[in-house]
């Protein structure tokens, strides 16, 4: 467990850092500069910021931002929302984003995925899975953009990785976004079993515990945390904060 990795995931609306519960009901969390700095002195291990509005409203990166966050981070920065082109691929390597993270495009245009894992390398993108559960149990691949597939969530994560070649998958259960309720591990599990490529579990972090279920119990590589990095703890405010690695191995 040692070895595997914890990141805080910042949610973006196009001005602001923010928080959702199941992806609904965006709260403002504050300005991701000054989250980031904060970051740096906790020494995350990466950071992953998504700007959740960019493919719903057809608008593209925030370059000029996106470049100061990666500026300020002395951590990987992995930047994904509202990239529609090779060259918006190009632009985010360029101004120090180390992986671009693609969700949409995955449904709507997976040639332009393809051809950039080929470009840059498959380990320089990573293809988000965002899903949730059916009414009858079973669970479906979402996205906010309104994109859609028929292929079961298993089906879709293999084709991101098999088929476009992304060298990591984020797994983002909406049902849990924001919920302090603790990860999906039977899911987790399910697609960590099927996939070949490293695999991030996102959604439902509320404690260490939680933390140490989804690193040691699964064969998730890393383990991304939402309200955990931004409150103080749940129904409480804002406080930019991180759990620390010897926290949750002292705990063994």
């Amino acid at each position: 467990m040692v070895l595997k990795r914890i990141m805080p995931c910042l949610l973006f609306d196009g001005s602001a850092l923010v928080k959702t519960v199941r992806f609904k009901n965006p709260r403002y969390v504050g300005d991701p500069i000054n989250a980031i700095k904060i970051y740096n002195e906790k020494e995350v291990d990466e950071l992953v910021m998504l700007d959740i509005n960019a493919s719903r409203e057809k608008r593209r990166p925030k370059f000029d931002l996106i470049r100061d966050c990666a500026s300020e981070c002395f951590m990987p920065f992995s930047y994904g929302g509202g990239v529609a082109s090779l060259d918006d691929f190009a632009r985010l390597y360029k101004i120090g984003v180390e992986k671009v993270i693609v969700n949409t495009r995955c449904l709507t245009d997976p040639g332009l995925v393809r051809e950039a894992t080929r470009q840059y390398g498959s380990t320089s993108v990573v293809g988000a899975a965002d899903y949730r559960k059916r009414l009858f149990g079973s669970q479906q691949v979402y996205s906010a953009s309104g994109a859609r597939t028929r292929r079961s969530l298993q089906e879709h994560c293999r084709f991101l990785a098999d088929d476009l070649g992304v060298g990591e998958l984020l797994l983002y259960s909406v049902d849990r976004d924001g919920t302090w309720s603790g990860y999906d591990l039977p899911t987790i599990r399910e697609i960590a079993g099927a996939v070949t490529v490293p695999l991030i579990a996102c959604g439902g972090a509320g404690n260490v515990a939680h933390l140490r279920q989804v690193l040691d119990e699964t064969a998730a590589n890393a383990a991304a945390v939402g309200s955990m990095a931004v409150y103080q703890k749940q129904g409480m405010g804002v406080l930019i904060n991180f759990p620390q690695r010897q926290l949750i191995i002292d705990e063994d």
